[in-house]
């Protein structure tokens, strides 16, 4: 299985200057704990890393460190996530077929979730890892007030990998450049070409690293898994 793993972004809500994959979480750039994971799952034969030229440098450094036995290839990033991936997409070798897309940021998911993603990989065109709502979710207008409750049992956040047929994935980037539409993840683009997505139940402790105190919550769970 393809691994491609976005990370060409900033840090800006963590109130730092330079891509927040760099900073360190128990003696580790949080990257490098995404990269670990991804080593460990049984699925993953091959690694794309989606990032900028002026990190090019500091990535180099995290792989020789970890020492990966799996082929690593670096992809120019875009200005947004989406084009990031788009690259990605095009940085894949010929014989790619399904692939998985995971946020460098979630560095806390297991081996485990990365192969039970490419297990169900095998028997759809398009998924994702989410866990559903726990809270009571409130839609809001724009003046503040609240406009309904939807039914929390249908409700499920998304988190990533997540995971399609390339081809599929490929065209549905291509239109979405088109018609010049804007998401914020894969799964949307393929929603949008009426195109099924599969969840595959995420993990509770597979966080995005977004603020400082999602990295306080992020060293806890790390040292409790010791």
């Amino acid at each position: 299985m393809h691994l491609l793993i976005p990370a060409a972004g900033m840090g800006k809500r963590m109130l730092h200057d330079r891509n927040k994959l760099l900073m360190t979480l128990c003696d580790r750039p949080l990257l490098a704990w995404t990269l670990i994971a991804a080593e460990r799952a049984a699925s993953i034969d091959w690694i794309g890393i989606i990032g900028q030229p002026a990190d090019r440098s500091d990535l180099d450094l995290i792989l020789g460190n970890i020492s990966l036995s799996k082929p690593v290839q670096f992809i120019q990033g875009g200005q947004t996530r989406q084009e990031s991936v788009y690259n990605g997409l095009q940085g894949l070798p010929a014989s790619a077929e399904r692939v998985l897309i995971h946020d460098g940021a979630r560095c806390l998911a297991t081996p485990d979730l990365f192969d039970r993603c490419a297990a169900m990989l095998a028997t759809c065109p398009g998924l994702i890892a989410a866990i559903s709502v726990k809270d009571t979710i409130k839609v809001v207008d724009n003046t503040g007030i609240v406009v309904s409750t939807p039914d929390r049992s249908n409700l499920w956040a998304a988190q990533t990998p997540q995971g399609f047929e390339v081809k599929l994935l490929k065209a549905c980037h291509d239109k979405g450049r088109t018609l010049g539409w804007e998401v914020t993840d894969d799964a949307a683009l393929f929603e949008k070409c009426n195109l099924p997505v599969t969840i595959v139940p995420g993990e509770e402790t597979n966080l995005k690293i977004t603020t400082p105190v999602d990295l306080a919550i992020a060293e806890f769970i790390l040292r409790s898994r010791e």
